[in-house]
């Protein structure tokens, strides 16, 4: 009978031991965490750390690639000698549509020479762009995409990975809906934008849940923007659970084995 009170003893430490674990399980499993982070639960909207004010629409810099495209002709603007893999013989793909601004601040276009577009907005390059095309007589829809401005979705989205901001003003409702939405598993209060200066970036926290999060103005994209949101705390607290299950299961055999072994031979 000792014998047998002392494997319960066992297996109740065991339990307890799961469960204590289990407490504390979602943030060793979430990404990007800081000592300085907030308890997502008691967010109610939006919550700002290090807040860094509302930026201007974002401008063109050195060293930005422009994808340039005429959507009525695609074949008549060619960026033929603009970079090293452009392809011969007015020949276009998405590959070779791409022009990189110099250190002056032009992208050069074959048809027109150098065009400053350094300090411009994506949509006034755009129409100084429309404009040339237009001095010739010539009217084509010109779309300018910035290819190298980006955010990254990492977490609990459906869709995981690297987004392009094609247009300005894109929000994360926005993004979400690219991505596919969320998985089952997220928690949408716990949903956080990293922005900025990554050694001191400005933190944004989102509560999903509360549909008067959607009108906060930090949630219109800025480059480089980090997104994450991390799993329920349950889902977090059961994988844990069934790993811990998984290390006892032997051990749960072999103590069984004891009994066995403990009661045929009284």
């Amino acid at each position: 009978m000792s014998g047998l009170k002392s494997i319960q003893k066992i297996l109740f430490s065991l339990l307890l031991v799961a469960i204590i674990s289990s407490c504390n399980v979602r943030r060793e499993t979430s990404l990007f965490t800081s000592p300085n982070d907030v308890v997502t639960d008691t967010i109610t909207q939006v919550y700002v750390v290090n807040d860094m004010g509302n930026q201007n629409i974002y401008t063109i810099k050195t060293q930005d690639r422009l994808l340039i495209r005429n959507l009525q002709n695609k074949d008549f603007l060619s960026p033929i000698g603009a970079n090293s893999n452009s392809a011969p013989n007015n020949i276009l793909s998405e590959k070779n549509q791409t022009f990189e601004v110099d250190s002056m601040g032009n992208i050069t276009i074959p048809e027109f020479g150098k065009v400053s577009v350094k300090g411009l907005t994506r949509k006034e390059a755009t129409n100084k762009i429309q404009q040339l095309f237009e001095k010739e007589q010539i009217a084509p829809i010109i779309e300018i995409t910035i290819v190298n401005l980006k955010v990254t979705l990492l977490g609990e989205f459906r869709a995981q990975g690297n987004y392009i901001l094609e247009q300005d003003n894109l929000t994360l409702i926005d993004l979400i809906a690219q991505a596919g939405g969320l998985t089952e598993n997220a928690d949408p209060k716990t949903c956080k934008i990293i922005r900025g200066d990554k050694f001191n970036p400005e933190i944004i926290y989102v509560n999903l849940q509360d549909i008067k999060s959607l009108a906060s103005k930090k949630l219109v994209l800025q480059n480089s923007d980090i997104i994450v949101i991390q799993p329920l705390k349950s889902v977090v607290a059961s994988k844990k659970i069934q790993n811990f299950n998984n290390y006892i299961q032997p051990v749960l055999v072999l103590l069984n084995l004891g009994l066995l072994i403990l009661t045929i031979t009284k």
